[in-house]
């Protein structure tokens, strides 16, 4: 759904009714006099209609400059505010494998962002499955790489406001999670999970054994969140479902939309691409393999609670219209089976 103001193109989605901050004169003239200086500071000026993103979980706005080129304002709400922040560690960090923001309000939750090429997604529209595995192939180990970078700095992490979801916690994350949706499972729902209490203790200690340190997982990762500006080069941005957790989390996601779109066939190379950074003494590669079986299992909690600080006690919260809420839906996939 989109309508047109005179300087601002507005685009809904599928949120025609969603309450934003957008709505709020006073914070339009505050995020405009931010965007105004932060695209000074660089010599840029803003022209031509901009593009207002509005979602549920942010604001996002496509601004043309003068220059030719365009820039991306992003206002994240409370629960993920902290990507404004992280934005500036991540940066500091890992240069290259993120984009590095133009100017950054931590308090408010905003970002002034370049922009970064093409969306992966729109590079691999169309394309088979052989090509899409052969990409990932690529991307998979440089996304190890930036974890394991970002091990030894996970207190910058959450000093920047990143939520924790460490792998000893889940079990105790597990619990809260079961309090807090306990409404919208029916009784046969419940008894299972509480009958895998024993499942999720085991898993994440054997996967705690394994000595892999907890870092960020992007709990996101997805081609619609990575920029291919050229061939062979890649950019992870929108890290508002982000936490600290194991690292082999990051890959329910990526197989669960790999599997979608391509099937089950290609997706153990692309796990192999994923652990093969992850090699050393001490860890073979069944090893390795047996720990991202845990983790894919235990990620379904952190998917769980990122709906849930997003969405908080709102039947909106990713679900359509009669649907029970994703949290939810999320916790329900502990019980999942399918591993591959």
């Amino acid at each position: 759904m989109r309508h047109t103001t005179t300087d601002t193109d507005i685009d809904r989605g599928d949120w025609p009714d969603a309450v934003t901050p957008w709505g709020d004169a006073a914070w339009r003239t505050a995020a405009e006099a931010f965007t105004a200086e932060g695209l000074a500071a660089h010599g840029l000026r803003p022209a031509g209609k901009r593009t207002a993103r509005l979602r549920p979980w942010s604001v996002l706005v496509r601004i043309p400059t003068d220059d030719g080129s365009r820039v991306w304002f992003k206002a994240n709400p409370p629960a993920s505010r902290f990507e404004a922040g992280l934005a500036l560690v991540l940066d500091r960090r890992v240069p290259g494998r993120v984009l590095r923001p133009l100017a950054v309000d931590a308090g408010r939750g905003w970002s002034l962002l370049p922009d970064g090429g093409p969306v992966l997604a729109d590079v691999l529209a169309g394309a088979d499955a052989g090509e899409a595995t052969r990409v990932w192939e690529e991307i998979l180990p440089l996304y190890a790489q930036v974890q394991q970078t970002l091990t030894g700095h996970t207190a910058e992490l959450t000093a920047a406001g990143l939520p924790e979801a460490r792998t000893a916690a889940l079990p105790a994350l597990f619990e809260r999670l079961l309090a807090e949706n306990a409404v919208h499972l029916d009784t046969a729902e419940r008894a299972r999970l509480e009958a895998a209490r024993p499942l999720i203790e085991g898993a994440s200690a054997e996967l705690a054994a394994l000595g892999i340190a907890d870092t960020l997982d992007h709990s996101d990762l997805q081609d619609a969140q990575i920029l291919r500006p050229e061939p062979g080069r890649y950019t992870f941005f929108d890290w508002g479902d982000s936490s600290v957790t194991h690292p082999f989390c990051s890959l329910l996601v990526t197989s669960r939309i790999f599997r979608r779109r391509h099937g089950d066939a290609t997706l153990p190379r692309l796990r192999d691409a994923y652990l093969e950074p992850w090699t050393g003494p001490g860890r073979t590669p069944a090893e390795l393999r047996r720990g991202l079986d845990l983790a894919l299992r235990l990620a379904a909690l952190t998917r769980a609670v990122a709906w849930g600080r997003l969405f908080p006690g709102n039947a909106e919260a990713g679900a359509a219209p009669g649907e029970r809420p994703a949290a939810a839906r999320w916790l329900l996939r502990v019980l999942d089976a399918t591993r591959r």
